[in-house]
């Protein structure tokens, strides 16, 4: 199982939507942490996220991440992979999941 701890391997404050919005975009980390498990398409290993230790999410950091990857690879996919882990705020996992069912442009 591949973990990203995302305070721990990207930010503590993660930013917005697109890399020209600032540092720790959404799309930098869909890009660089996300992605690069789902090129191969027979891959199927688990991939464990961790979301507590942050200040805060933008919801346009989450859609741009977790909605990117499903409008990209699908959702049936993407759910399928991702496991969310959050004890501090178990709600950020149904609004995570609820971008990847519903990516922007499907709404």
């Amino acid at each position: 199982m591949v973990k990203i701890d995302i305070v721990k391997d990207f930010s503590d404050t993660p930013g917005g939507r697109k890399k020209v919005d600032g540092p720790f975009s959404g799309e930098d980390f869909r890009e660089r942490f996300l992605e690069k498990y789902f090129h191969n398409q027979s891959d199927s290993e688990p991939i464990e996220i961790v979301l507590d230790g942050v200040i805060g999410y933008s919801t346009s950091f989450l859609e741009e991440a977790f909605g990117g990857l499903a409008r990209k690879y699908g959702k049936d996919k993407v759910l399928e992979r991702l496991k969310f882990i959050s004890d501090e705020e178990p709600l950020l996992i149904e609004e995570i999941e609820n971008y990847i069912n519903h990516p922007e442009g499907e709404r």
